[in-house]
């Protein structure tokens, strides 16, 4: 194992990425070898350090100092000034900005970081440095000194809630299991992580591996089960690298295997990689994909705890839910509790996506608006556009308008306001956004992802993505609407699983906070986010139009027509409503409606 004096954490959240953050970090690394420093410093690659405004940002430990506004130019004076000379370069230096308004000083941040705590601050690869963060202690803990009811106590008073997307309490889940008799048990760890813009677990998993290895090693020893699996989509090769190598180490150290710490508690984890279907997120799918089977559902009850994995008793936890165990174990129930609201405690990430300024991941307690979220965190819409929605909870979620903007996000206040958690998915929209258009697209991945065993979500989901297609196409019909809320009422009960019954959920948010743009799209025949094609009209404005015939050469299809000098017209069978003659036009005489 190596050790190194110093580390360099480069911030690649996107924005530092489109600011150079690649180009430094190998700036940065040529520039070690060079001095002779590769051995003594290294590079690590990590999500957002700062509000990412001054990219590309780096923070180097353990000063704990902040730079910003990197070029490759900068790198070789940031080298020699900083780790060979022994001094700060100030002219680098990101200041803190002091708080503008008595909200931004409250002593609760926007962020704060327990599953992400250690990402990109440790060598995910080294155990090591995972140690050194107080890694296995709770292990250690927990099999020296608690039994199992004590660890299943403190999960229940400490409020957590599974982050896989329906929120079960981790502590009731590991009481089912621990309650069933029969032997052997299973600890398996859902990492199938398919929602759209999502990849929160991957960066766990890429970042802090050991964080969940122990969490696994703690519920195992809870439920009396020896033998644990990891179920990860082969999409994420670098997670699963990481974890065979995490396991390696933990076997090397006598964390894993027989006779951890000494103790006589045997445990073991292997890792599984799932061909990526959707569907195998579902805990029942997921286990038939382990076990080798078509990854389909199957009725409940029984449930896993009771009859799971190979038909034995299982308990099921996600990435995050793992990842928060060690800590509450070590900094006590009161500690987590104390997070978030009544019934939601704890922290959550959440992959932010879509039209922000600052997209990203980030890791807030639960209880923070939606407002805070969208404005504060993720630094506002992009290019000033005003709010229309956030689509959270993932294909499955809910679309909330901006009158729900300082709605508290927690389990309770989204599923009243008609979406969900999910695994923490959030995807904002501008108001240039077709919300049928949004809902079309979701159903066409539900729709697609269906493992086909159910009629109601086979069929159901298909004939809801034709009338939507139809509608966006100019082919809707008085009756669709109708006809829309009866399929996901019928679908959404009769379901055999989580996709199906939630399948129907953009279209039913999106028809019950934008049913006035379904009925344009329906009666009027026009789009008014102008993002729908077929009911996309141009039109050239008499007395406006110069006839320079900039447009009519730039047509691909020859569709404009008119003497030079004299107003032109767009033959609208010939258009293909590619808006390239809008584009080119310099007097704004191409009228989109």
């Amino acid at each position: 194992m190596k050790y190194f004096r110093s580390h360099i954490l480069v911030c690649v959240d996107p924005e530092c990425l489109k600011k150079g953050a690649h180009e430094v970090m190998d700036a940065i690394q040529d520039e070690l070898v060079a001095q002779g420093l590769i051995d003594e410093v290294q590079v690590l690659e990590t999500s957002r350090i700062g509000d990412c405004s001054q990219g590309p940002e780096i923070m180097v430990y353990p000063e704990g100092v902040h730079y910003g506004g990197l070029t490759v130019d900068d790198v070789p004076f940031l080298v020699e000034e900083h780790f060979l000379k022994g001094r700060i370069a100030k002219k680098f230096i990101i200041e803190t900005e002091k708080a503008k308004d008595e909200e931004l000083s409250a002593p609760t941040p926007k962020e704060m970081r327990v599953v992400l705590r250690n990402c990109g601050k440790i060598d995910p690869e080294n155990i090591e440095d995972y140690i050194a963060e107080d890694g296995y202690q709770a292990v250690a803990k927990v099999l020296t000194s608690m039994t199992p009811d004590d660890v299943i106590d403190v999960m229940l008073k400490s409020g957590e809630r599974g982050r896989g997307g329906a929120g079960f309490p981790t502590g009731k889940k590991w009481s089912f299991a621990r309650a069933s008799t029969e032997t052997p048990k299973y600890t398996v760890c859902n990492a199938d992580e398919g929602d759209p813009g999502a990849f929160m677990n991957r960066r766990v998993l890429e970042g802090d591996p050991h964080a969940v290895l122990e969490g696994m090693i703690i519920a195992g020893y809870t439920i009396g089960s020896n033998q644990g699996y990891i179920y990860c989509r082969a999409e994420y090769p670098v997670a699963v690298h990481t974890l065979n190598i995490a396991i390696e180490q933990a076997r090397s150290l006598g964390l894993l295997g027989k006779n951890i710490l000494g103790t006589g508690f045997d445990f073991d984890l292997e890792v599984r990689m799932g061909a990526g279907a959707f569907v195998c997120g579902e805990e029942t799918a997921l286990m038939a994909s382990i076990e080798g089977k078509r990854g389909e559902p199957r009725p409940r009850p029984p449930f896993p705890a009771v009859k799971g994995l190979f038909a034995k008793p299982t308990n099921i936890n996600n990435v995050e839910s793992y990842a928060n165990v060690p800590q509450i174990i070590l900094k006590g129930a009161d500690w987590y509790s104390s997070l978030g609201t009544e019934k939601s405690k704890g922290t959550k990430t959440f992959a932010l996506a879509g039209d922000l300024k600052k997209p990203g991941l980030v890791e807030v307690p639960l209880g923070i608006t939606l407002r805070e979220l969208v404005y504060d965190v993720g630094g506002g819409i992009k290019d000033d556009k005003g709010f229309k929605a956030a689509q959270i909870g993932g294909p499955m979620g809910g679309c909330l308008p901006s009158k729900y903007l300082d709605l508290p996000v927690d389990y309770e206040s989204l599923i009243s306001a008609g979406a969900m958690m999910g695994s923490g998915g959030l995807i904002v929209l501008d108001d240039e956004t077709c919300m049928v258009d949004i809902a079309r697209y979701f159903m066409d991945f539900t729709q697609d992802e269906s493992c086909g065993k159910c009629t109601p979500c086979r069929v159901g989901t298909r004939r809801i993505l034709e009338i939507l297609q139809n509608i966006c196409d100019g082919k809707g019909k008085d009756g669709d609407i109708e006809t829309l809320e009866y399929l996901c009422k019928e679908i959404n009960a009769a379901s055999l699983c989580g996709l199906g019954q939630g399948a129907p959920n953009p279209v039913i948010s999106t028809l019950k906070h934008f049913r006035n743009e379904y009925e344009a799209h329906i009666y009027d025949k026009r789009c008014p986010a102008k993002v729908c094609k077929a009911l996309i009209h141009y039109s050239i404005t008499d007395g406006v139009c110069t006839g320079c015939t900039v447009c009519a050469r730039n047509c691909p299809v020859n569709a404009i027509s008119g003497e030079r000098r004299q107003t032109h017209v767009i033959d609208p069978d010939i258009c293909i409503r590619c808006g390239i003659c809008a584009q080119v036009c310099n007097f704004n005489a191409v009228e989109v409606k």
